[in-house]
Parts: C-alpha cells; sequence; structure tokens
C-alpha cells in the first residue's frame, strides 16, 4: 500500500506562530480571536488574526505581494530545510505545490480600491494579478525554484482538504515525488460582510453544538505540509470528496455528501468507523451546519468517539481551514503526545437538545494512549464536502 506520509508541518494562525506555541494554546484552551473593527467597520467582531510579524513580500513580483502569500512564506519558512531537501533529493521538476485559498489578494484590491475612491487613481503598489487565486502556489513554485506541477484549489471550506488529496493524486499518479501542500486564507472586509450578510456572524465567540449557537467567527493563517513516500509518523491515509450541490450556501440537512466524503475516506484508508480515535469536526457554529454534521457522526460513528471543533481558537479560515485542522490533528499525533491529549471543544456547555449527544473533548481530556486514526471533515458553499484520515504509520 503507497502511504503518503506528511514529512513535515509549517502553521500559523491566531494561536501563533509555529508548532510550538500553537500547541501551547491549544492544549491550554486559549482562544485566539481578538475583538477588531478592523474589517467590518463600525461593528466590532471577533476575528481569527495573526498577531505575528509576517515576512517581507518586496522581492517578490509585484503582482504576488499580498498578506496572503506573507502568511505562506511564514508557514513555509518553518519547513524551508525539509522541502529544500526534498528539492535536492528529487529535482525541481519532481517536486510539486498544491494549494488551498479562497481569499488570495482581495485585501490589497479592498485598499486599493478605497485608494481611488478618495483620490481617483489607483496606487503604484497595486497590480490586479494580487488577488490572482492561482497566486499562491505560484509564488511558492517560484520561491522555490520548482518546476513541477502547481495550482491552486478554490472550492471555499473544503479548498486545502481537496489540495491535499490533489498532492496525494499527483504522488500516486507518478507525476511528482513530493509535493508542497496545505492552505493558506487572509483576512479581508470581503469576506467578514459576505458571511455577515448571510446572517452567519457571530458577535462573540462561536459555540459550536450548543443551543446557544449563532454563527461563525472569520480568521485567517495558512499550514503547509511536505509530502512525500518517505516514512513518517503521520500519513493521509484516506480522503473522500463529495458535491452534493443541495443549496449554494446551506447543507443538505441529512448530510448524504458528508457521510459520502467521510465514508470514501475510510474505505481509501482501509479503516473501519470503529477504529477513528478523535474527530476534528468542521463545527462552524452555525444551526444548520452543527445539526447536519453531529447527524451523520452520530450514524456513522455512534456517540463515543471523541470529537472537537476548533474553530473557536482559530476562527474559520475558510479556504485555509481543513490544512490548519488537518495541521493540529497531525501535532496531536506525534511522538510527544504519549498520553492522547485531545484538541479541545471550547463553548458554553449549553448542549442542544435537538442534537445528538456527541463526545465533544473537553479542555485537558486524553485518549490515554497515543492517537492513531484521525479524521477531519471540511463543508463548503455549493456543497462541496471533503475528509481527510490522518494515521500513525508506526
Amino acid at each position: 500500500m503507497l502511504n503518503f506520509y506528511l514529512n513535515a508541518c509549517g502553521i500559523i494562525c491566531a494561536l501563533g506562530d509555529g508548532p510550538e506555541q500553537v500547541k501551547a494554546r491549544l492544549y491550554s484552551g486559549q482562544t485566539g480571536l481578538t475583538m477588531t473593527g478592523r474589517h467590518s467597520p463600525g461593528r466590532a467582531l471577533p476575528l481569527g488574526c495573526v498577531q505575528a510579524r509576517l515576512p517581507s513580500v518586496d522581492h517578490l513580483p509585484l503582482r504576488q505581494r499580498s498578506r496572503n502569500n506573507a502568511l505562506a512564506l511564514a508557514a513555509l519558512a518553518q519547513i524551508r530545510p525539509q522541502v529544500d531537501a526534498a528539492v535536492a533529493r528529487y529535482g525541481a521538476d519532481r517536486v510539486g505545490v498544491v494549494i488551498g485559498t479562497s481569499t488570495s489578494g482581495i485585501g490589497e484590491t479592498e485598499q486599493a480600491m478605497a485608494s481611488h475612491v478618495a483620490s481617483g487613481e489607483l496606487p503604484q503598489d497595486f497590480h490586479y494579478g494580487q488577488q490572482e487565486m492561482g497566486s499562491p502556489a505560484d509564488m511558492l513554485a517560484r520561491e522555490l525554484g520548482l518546476a513541477g506541477p502547481a495550482y491552486v484549489h478554490s472550492s471555499a471550506c473544503s479548498s486545502s482538504a481537496k489540495a491535499m488529496a490533489s498532492a496525494a493524486r499527483l504522488i500516486k499518479m507518478g507525476l511528482c515525488d513530493a509535493v508542497l501542500t496545505g492552505g493558506v486564507d487572509s483576512l479581508c472586509a470581503f469576506t467578514v460582510a459576505g458571511f455577515a450578510a448571510l446572517d452567519s456572524v457571530s458577535a462573540a465567540q462561536c459555540k459550536p453544538m450548543s443551543a446557544n449557537r449563532d454563527g461563525i467567527n472569520i480568521g485567517e493563517g495558512a499550514a503547509l505540509f511536505l509530502m512525500t513516500t518517505e516514512a513518517a509518523p503521520v500519513a493521509l491515509l484516506g480522503w473522500g470528496e463529495s458535491s452534493d450541490g443541495h443549496h449554494m450556501s446551506a447543507p443538505d440537512p441529512a448530510g448524504v455528501g458528508a457521510r459520502m466524503a467521510m465514508t470514501q475516506a475510510l474505505e481509501r484508508a482501509g479503516v473501519v468507523a470503529a477504529q477513528i480515535d478523535y474527530i476534528n469536526m468542521h463545527g462552524t457554529a452555525t444551526r444548520q451546519n452543527d445539526a447536519m454534521e453531529s447527524g451523520v457522526i452520530a450514524a456513522l460513528f455512534g456517540l463515543e468517539v471523541a470529537v472537537s471543533s476548533t474553530k473557536p481558537f482559530t476562527g474559520h479560515t475558510l479556504g485555509a481551514a481543513a490544512a490548519i485542522e488537518a495541521a493540529l490533528c497531525w501535532l496531536a499525533m506525534q511522538d510527544d503526545n504519549p498520553q492522547g491529549r485531545l484538541p479541545p471543544h471550547l463553548w458554553d456547555g449549553v448542549a442542544d437538545p435537538a442534537l445528538p449527544v456527541l463526545n465533544l473533548a473537553a479542555p485537558g481530556a486524553v485518549l490515554g494512549r497515543p492517537l492513531r486514526h484521525v479524521l477531519s471533515s471540511s463543508f463548503a458553499f455549493g456543497g462541496s464536502n471533503a475528509a481527510l484520515l490522518l494515521g500513525r504509520t508506526a
């Protein structure tokens, strides 16, 4: 069986810059959300803002200078030695880049449009190409001197899950020996206003699975993995993808597509539902998502498996969400977690009697042994569903 090992992981999000910062705040139960009106003038909202200083993008072509690409560079910097070693080993034409995003450089366009309204001219540091969705993959390939496949998936909140599945397929097809894969998204007013228009944004820290849940918090960040067939503790064992097309923004209440994605991931990995130790829920804290997702989990996995939503820590990072949440799972599966500490579920503790009574991981919860199989699910607008199954291989 061909395994797709996740040899290295770089992560930056509202919880911190790098694995150690992120782990420390995650397991302490400390949210990374902050109240700000920066992206919602006249209305302060809790957002998952990256506070760390980001790398300069001044060396990039103007069309690639964006906060989104700076976030990607920050994640890359954490694993640059391993990526460079893979390029040296396999050759620049045998290393690919597959990234998920949904915003790219839209924030830069917002700033340019504001300048145009004020002065009648676009600023000289603006280039239309900054908002090109393919920019992160193109930039990373250029930065690393790669000549292999380089492209972006942009399917809203399932983007980076699909990117990681595509990376595995490139290796399976023999087109690449290594792939830099994951996701990146940056905060912008466009995204916040869009979800607010759907009445889906909470004015407080989101409360997945609560009777009081009233919407999401938006966030930003990046997570990148080096994927190869070279043995490592954790591998992407399986993935599933489906498109149910129930509604433009609402999930199918029956969860047919969500269940299909999870089932495909299990089957591809050769794992049965009872072997899953933990599920990282999509868990947006919207009325409809949590009802649909909890029903699918209860029906497919039962009520005993540990689950949590980590979005109250990071915010919903949209195109980067699946990669960031896979990274949190990857961190929990490393050798330094022998007792199987679980990513905790932050909420107000007020259970919704209409939802199944899932085993929500409380702060400090442990499995009592290393995590062996973990599932992470992502559901997007338009019924684009994806699930990733990570497994310990040793």
